[in-house]
Parts: structure tokens; sequence; C-alpha cells
């Protein structure tokens, strides 16, 4: 009898600890006032700032969709530029709430650094970037070439396999910062540039004559890019994670930045459900009910933010691929909001 009366107690209060655990991150982000988002150094479309200092492209949309969630307000963000080797520790160490910089979903990111992806809002893929002037069409024609790359990325790794795989040597030469690494490139350092195809196409922006260099068609790797939070925090994994299904949710319907406001009288369940009209989607998240009408108003859905980040709206003009609804042929997929 003594040992249960001792051993409830201590039952009781470990079942708190899950509970308490999880209202960590959004009670700190809301008496911060702001959300701390993990950012690139300048990755063009994803992440870099304009000519007036302001944060602009994919992933920094989705800190501003996650803030609108949280407080209604796309402006409660406070941006965190970080290298690739960075990241992960400023995210471990509470430096920021949420990063969303170009990370790649891997199996030993996803079970040994604490941390846990919460979807993907980029399918991309490893390729090469070489000056047009050497007459190379394909990846395979690059043996004994030397590569400039970003440290602490995948990228290492999967030339190291793909070199081995066809039986070629090569050699690197590392840099810390995308932008160190395109520079590395113009000043002759390396015969070509491997990352993510999408960085690829955003570093050609840099060079003085984009048209001079292509991207190979070799595709290497698969780079399921997307939002990463810490590990031990339900309540906000969910939050982060239902805030990426909601814009594609809305794409899906038809919900725009233009329309959502018309769309509030929709008799559509799944768009009720969606704008806060019907159901308890926000409750349930311990956000306000308007949440996924609110990052719609102000920054529309997914399509749009990849449009004018990306895709044709952009200089980058990169074709939705498998980035496309799975309605359309593409990956993307929202699970029910119901």
């Amino acid at each position: 009898m003594k040992l249960t009366k001792i051993a409830l107690p201590v039952i009781a209060s470990l079942t708190l600890l899950p509970a308490l655990a999880q209202a960590d991150t959004l009670d700190s982000v809301k008496k911060k006032g702001a959300l701390n988002c993990g950012v690139s150094t300048g990755i063009p479309g994803f992440s870099a700032t304009d000519s007036k200092g302001v944060w602009k492209g994919l992933d920094v949309d989705f800190c501003h969709a996650v803030a609108t969630a949280v407080f209604g307000d796309p402006s409660k963000v406070k941006f965190v530029p970080l290298t690739a080797k960075e990241r992960f520790t400023a995210l471990q160490s509470g430096e920021i709430d949420l990063l969303a910089r170009t990370s790649t979903w891997t199996a030993t990111r996803d079970n040994s650094l604490g941390l846990n992806f919460t979807g993907v809002n980029y399918y991309d893929g490893q390729g090469f970037l070489v000056n047009k002037s050497l007459g190379i069409k394909s990846a395979k024609e690059l043996d004994g070439a030397t590569f400039c790359i970003q440290a602490g990325t995948t990228t290492e790794l999967n030339l190291t396999d793909y070199f081995k795989s066809q039986k070629m040597e090569y050699k690197a030469v590392t840099y810390d910062t995308s932008g160190q690494t395109i520079d590395g490139f113009k000043k002759g350092r390396c015969d070509a540039v491997t990352s993510d195809a999408s960085q690829l196409y955003g570093l050609r922006l840099k060079m003085e004559d984009p048209s001079a260099v292509v991207v190979l068609p070799e595709i290497i790797s698969k780079e399921p890019l997307g939002p990463v939070v810490r590990q031990g925090d339900d309540k906000w994994f969910n939050i982060v994670r239902w805030s990426l299904f909601a814009l594609l949710e809305a794409e899906e319907l038809g919900v725009t930045q233009a329309n959502v406001d018309k769309q509030l009288k929709s008799e559509n369940p799944n768009i009720k459900r969606l704008l806060g009209t019907s159901g308890k989607a926000g409750e349930q998240l311990g956000l306000d009910g308007k949440w996924a009408y609110n990052m719609v108003k102000n920054l529309g859905n997914y399509g749009e933010m990849f449009d004018r980040n990306v895709g044709t709206g952009s200089p980058l003009k990169i074709d939705r691929g498998l980035n496309e609804l799975w309605l359309k042929g593409g990956l993307m997929y929202s699970m029910p909001i119901r």
C-alpha cells in the first residue's frame, strides 16, 4: 500500500510533462511577440534580401505564413540568416523557433539531431552548373573535374556516391555559403558547381551573363526540402505542419488571395473547414479559427507563393514539375482538414 501511495503522485506528475513541453514553443513565440525563423544567407527564390534589405522567397513566405497563423500578422517575424553548418545547431539551441532553409529531409537528420521535419515544401534534386564554353552536355563528361560545393550539406556525399557509381574521379573546393560558392566558380577555382537544382537556377542569376552557363540535365539525388522544428513539442510541430497543408489545400480548392473573402460564403464543406466558418481546426491547434484564412489573405495559397518566388512569375522561371499538385501529376498533397 505504501508503494502505491508513493507511486501514484509520481506517475501523475510524469503525465503532465508532455503537455508542458508541447506548450513551450508557442508560448515562447507569443511572449516574444515574433517568430524567430532561420533562413539561408542568400538563395534567390527561397530566402534572400532585395535591394532594400527586405527578405523574400518561398521559405521566407512560409515563415510569414506561420507567423500569420499564430498572430494574424505576417510581419511578426525575425529572420535569422544561417549557413548550412549553423542551421541545425541554431534550432537545437533555441536560437530559432523554426528552420525554413532549403534543408533536405534525411533519415540521419530526422533520427539523430533531436529535430523533426514537418513536411516538404519543395521537391528538389542535385544537379550541375557549368560554363557553356566547356561544351559539356552531360555530367558523365566531368571525370577529373573540380567542383565548388557548399560545406555542411548533403551535396558532398551525393557527389561522392555518384562519381563512385560512374567510376569517375573529382576534386572539391568547399565554401561556407552559396554566395562564396558561386564566387569561387566565377573566379575559375572550379570547373562546375553542384547543388540542389533549384539553387543552381538562382545562382545563375548572380553571374554577369547568366546565359553563359547551363544546368546539365542529370539529377543525381532526391532532395525533399522542408521546414524543421525541435522534437518533443508536438503542438508546435502540428502548427507548422498544418500551416503547410492548409496552403496546399487552399490551392487545391481554388481559394486564392484574391477570392478568399468571397470564399467565406462558400457552402463547400472543405472550404468552410479550411477558412474556419465551420469545424474546429484552429481551436485544435491552439490558434484562432481564421488561422488559415489569415495566411491565404496575406500571402496567397502555395501555388501563388511558388509562382511569384521561383515559378513563372519570378526571374527563375522554374517549372512546377514534382511540386505540382497531385491532381495535376505532382507530389504536393495535403492531408484532409476535417
